[in-house]
């Protein structure tokens, strides 16, 4: 069996030969075709998809708008996130999650978990904020951890947020 051989530039065409045939034959790929790859080892030369795609079934797809996991025992840490600026702690229990870019309203999503409370475990509750000034804004978010058992406002080890849009 020949080996195929492919030649082209940057001009849209590519020459696809095989010596054990006579002649070379030309595709001529359109422009819409998207951005040609000019090193098979340059990541960056590679096309980024610009929404996600369904993978199975006729449900569409969503990811997170933002994330974050953060410390929120005595000075607030970020471990990790994606589209948190920052967080500011507003008090026992309270923060409000800071965006980098707003969401494009405030009809938007929260999961809320939380792990460990003051170095104990204790069972603890993440409830968004739904009263002024911590009510959902296209650019911040205000959650509260409770105790389940007293209700009392506690501040958690392991804090976590995603907000789905």
């Amino acid at each position: 069996m020949a080996d195929i051989i492919l030649t082209g530039d940057t001009s849209g065409a590519i020459t696809v030969a095989a010596p054990a045939v006579a002649g070379t034959n030309t595709l001529t790929l359109p422009a819409s075709t998207g951005t040609m790859i000019t090193s098979a080892t340059a990541a960056a030369d590679v096309p980024k998809p610009t929404a996600l795609s369904t993978a199975s079934g006729s449900a569409p797809s969503y990811s997170a708008r933002a994330w974050v996991n953060f410390n929120g025992t005595g000075t607030v840490a970020i471990r990790a996130s994606g589209n948190v600026s920052s967080i500011t702690d507003n008090g026992t229990g309270t923060y409000t999650v800071n965006f980098t870019t707003a969401m494009p309203d405030a009809n938007y999503s929260g999961l809320i978990t939380s792990g460990f409370a003051s170095g104990v475990r204790e069972d603890v509750l993440g409830f968004a904020y739904t009263d002024a000034p911590y009510a959902p804004a296209t650019g911040t978010y205000g959650i509260k951890f409770v105790r389940a058992d007293t209700n009392a406002a506690v501040d958690t080890n392991y804090a976590m947020v995603a907000i789905f849009r």
